[in-house]
């Protein structure tokens, strides 16, 4: 049975939308190439599910993606979140307070120009804030037919249970690498309900593609607004020690003629419950390279052995 993002899209790709946050700050990357001539390859090559967030560029990822869509909105599937707020400063909040997660909505409404939203996200839990109160929120908005779908990101079995009082699940978006991937539990719901889900940081961030070396990670040789720049998340001796430990990793796409690339992509969605994933290009052939990658089904046996040599120890 087909999930609502195989329904929605034919490609296993969604836009990842931080990549569009230029010189915005917040969570991005930095500039690549024009938003606009990657957004138009991007629709070229298939892709119909873009995400953003509005902490991606505080809000210009969503403005960005506005224009591209103005004259295609009918052919294209918009995701937006709550959850990341922040304030005239610009300090980050995360907060799931039924209030903001309206304003949010409202925000990114207006800012992407657009009536409705097709697939609305909660983006992180909140250990403050009951999952099922914002729920109630959109919901609400989901009747007035101003989102079409809801979602929860990076999400807990705790709160997918929950949600089962207030509204109907059809998505959830986490963190899915060789490094890392949703509790157990979360993956046995996801198939048991036929939800569709959406990996995020498949390439984690530049480190299994290359781009991420020790030399460039020691010297911190990112943009200004890039948030590997100077991000509390981002750990110098976790990046480090994910580096140190990638040689079973290249080892296994040379054995599998692929490169990091299309190992990493294949990984992503080799389990029967991961449908698609994020690519958050900056630059057209970056787009081009994973879209004409080669894909491949990996053996249980060998995701379990990259998990095995990848990961870091837990301690």
């Amino acid at each position: 049975m087909s999930n609502l993002l195989e329904n929605w899209s034919p490609l296993p790709f969604a836009f990842g939308g931080a990549a569009l946050s230029g010189e915005g700050g917040g969570y991005g990357f930095g500039s690549g190439d024009p938003t606009g001539d990657l957004l138009k390859v991007a629709y070229e090559r298939g892709i119909t599910l873009y995400d953003t967030a509005p902490i991606y560029g505080f809000g210009k990822s969503e403005e960005v993606l506005a224009q591209f869509a103005k004259d295609k909105r009918d052919k294209i599937r918009l995701i937006s979140k709550s959850g990341v707020y922040w304030h005239s400063s610009k300090r980050v909040d995360m907060t799931n307070d039924p209030k903001i997660t309206r304003k949010m909505f409202e925000e990114s409404l207006r800012r992407l120009k657009t009536d409705y939203i097709d697939l609305y996200m909660i983006h992180w839990p909140d250990p403050k804030v009951d999952i099922r109160f914002p729920l109630e929120v959109l919901a609400k908005l989901k009747e007035e037919e101003k989102i079409l779908e809801i979602g929860l990101c990076n999400t807990t079995i705790d709160d997918l249970k929950a949600s089962e009082e207030v509204v109907e699940i059809k998505v959830v978006q986490s963190q899915h690498n060789i490094y890392e991937e949703p509790p157990r539990e979360v993956t046995d719901y996801i198939a048991e309900k036929s939800l569709s889900f959406m990996g995020w940081g498949t390439f984690d961030k530049g480190i299994l593609t290359g781009r991420v070396d020790k030399k460039r990670e020691q010297s911190k040789d990112y943009d200004e607004s890039d948030c590997r720049k100077n991000a509390p998340w981002w750990v110098q001796k976790d990046v480090l020690e994910k580096i140190d430990r990638l040689g079973f990793f290249n080892e296994s796409a040379q054995k599998h003629d692929l490169t990091n690339s299309e190992l990493a992509v294949s990984y992503a969605l080799s389990p029967k419950w991961a449908s698609h994933v994020l690519l958050g290009a900056k630059t057209i052939k970056d787009l081009e390279d994973v879209l004409e990658g080669k894909k491949e089904t990996l053996s249980e046996e060998l995701r379990e052995a990259i998990q095995e040599k990848c990961r870091l120890s837990q301690s």
